[in-house]
């Protein structure tokens, strides 16, 4: 497994990550026996770098995560996440970047995956009623007292980018990146590579459509997420089927599966991205892992532009709710 960069301040992670959120919650039923075995899988093909949030499950993602990294946590950088609180009924609270809770976010989050210190800690969504400076300031006093290694933003918007930086290196801003979420070429790469920072893709298989496996909306359980994005839905879904349509017959030809021509596209947009594919069977692991080896010539990018711009896409990321805590 390659290795890459993120940011300028030494973090170093396998070129491909492994996104944990599915384990507990949002796509489904989760096997935790089969979660744990898959984060071994992961680590001894070279993994290197999870994807956590306190948000997950809610709280059970963490454990499930700490519980996994036990006795292979020299192994591993370790990324969670703060800022969407819930309940411990699962309620959403709201997004919260006080420095009071960014410190007890921290503490708690340390004490379920059961480590003394985070190797990247995120604001997983900006609080637009606490300025960045105060977030960003309780972030970086864990630093210095060393329970974070690194510090991340997710979904900041461009000018957050630059404040929150001067108050303390960002090493990784992660967004939604796949070949049908395209939004962040045009002002979001642009910016954290003016400042060196590193770029994480989150959901680069496009929530598993792009995966090919997902042809009728019967194709997820009740009660999955996915069943309320609007990329789900009515004519947006017979759209980006005819979208997913293009891809596996490139992958066809190309002689791998769909999924990992999605991945091999995320790899090759540069150094300075790592796709965190989510995965909670070995099976899509080992699959996933399989795209650091497709190569794609000009011509295969010049062709995959054409087939899916920027917006080729249809219906936004999120409900429209969630989209309003996007890019702020």
């Amino acid at each position: 497994m390659q290795k890459r960069k993120l940011g300028r301040q030494g973090l170093e992670v396998s070129a491909l990550g492994l996104g944990c959120m599915g384990m507990s919650e949002f796509y489904g039923q989760g096997d935790e026996a089969e979660s744990i075995a898959t984060i071994h899988r992961a680590i001894d093909l070279g993994i290197t770098f999870l994807d956590t949030a306190d948000m997950y499950g809610p709280f059970v993602n963490e454990v499930l995560v700490g519980k996994a990294i036990r006795d292979h946590r020299d192994q591993v950088m370790l990324a969670t996440k703060f800022g969407n609180e819930r309940g411990e009924k699962g309620e959403f609270l709201g997004i919260r970047g006080d420095a009071d809770y960014v410190r007890r976010a921290c503490d708690a989050s340390l004490q379920r995956l059961g480590v003394d210190h985070i190797d990247l800690y995120y604001q997983h969504r900006v609080d637009p009623k606490v300025p960045i400076e105060e977030t960003v300031g309780a972030m970086a006093e864990l630093v210095k007292a060393g329970k974070v290694r690194f510090l991340g933003l997710s979904e900041a918007g461009v000018e957050t980018i630059r404040r929150a930086h001067q108050v303390h290196p960002i090493s990784v801003l992660q967004t939604e990146y796949s070949l049908w979420s395209r939004d962040a070429e045009a002002q979001i790469l642009p910016t954290v590579r003016e400042l060196g920072i590193g770029y994480v893709a989150y959901s680069p298989l496009g929530r598993g459509f792009l995966t090919g496996q997902i042809k009728r909306i019967e194709d997820l359980a009740e009660g999955d997420y996915r069943r309320n994005s609007p990329r789900f839905q009515g004519e947006n879904f017979r759209r980006n089927l005819d979208l997913v349509a293009e891809v596996e017959r490139m992958a066809q030809e190309k002689g791998c599966a769909p999924a990992q021509l999605a991945l091999a596209w995320v790899l090759a947009q540069g150094e300075d991205i790592v796709p965190i594919p989510g995965s909670k069977r070995r099976r899509t692991l080992e699959e996933n892992i399989g795209a650091v080896d497709v190569r794609l010539t000009a011509e295969d990018l010049a062709r995959i532009d054409r087939i899916l711009p920027p917006g080729a896409a249809a219906g936004e990321r999120y409900p429209a709710p969630q989209m309003q805590a996007l890019n702020r």
